[in-house]
């Protein structure tokens, strides 16, 4: 998997340190509203198309780059379906991450789907019934991409947990 110059940068500072990323992926229909996953090199699962937002990058904008580098193709973001927070996650060279996690419900503009880097063994066009195999967190954030109301899914643990007795004014 290709590390940002930055987080290279980073890495040689904090180690294998657990770090606090954003990242950005993409939910994308296309005209059938097959879903376009890829299939991760570094786990070999299934996975939602995205990956980290460069330092100043928009996210919508990361979402749509990160899009075209794996897959080659272009999408459009229309709503910004999710705001989650991963698990930790432990990579085979011992670097640690969570992510705040923004994903995107996109349509496609243009291109054809293909493997356009190293980061996937493979990319595909899921009917959503015929969906394959993926972790229960990248299959919530999918389902909530499918789902969308028009309200954008986070979790809040309630004023009494985050503030605690806080006296009223």
């Amino acid at each position: 998997m290709a590390i940002p110059p930055f987080l290279a940068e980073l890495r040689t500072l904090v180690g294998t340190r657990p770090l606090w990323l954003t990242a950005s992926c993409v939910v994308v229909l296309d005209e059938q509203q097959r879903v376009l996953l890829g299939r991760r090199a570094d786990t070999g699962r299934w996975a939602l198309v995205g990956g980290i937002v460069d330092p100043g990058e928009q996210p919508a904008d990361a979402a749509v780059r990160e899009c075209f580098e794996e897959t080659g193709v272009r999408v459009a973001p229309e709503q910004l379906t999710s705001v989650t927070v991963s698990p930790l996650v432990t990579y085979p060279n011992g670097d640690q991450v969570q992510y705040l996690e923004l994903t995107f419900r996109c349509s496609v503009v243009d291109g054809q789907a293909r493997v356009n880097d190293d980061e996937s063994l493979e990319v595909a066009w899921f009917a959503q019934d015929e969906l394959p195999d993926m972790d229960g967190y990248s299959r919530e954030r999918l389902d909530l991409a499918l789902g969308f109301t028009g309200q954008t899914a986070y979790a809040f643990s309630g004023l009494d947990t985050v503030l605690g007795s806080v006296p009223t004014a």
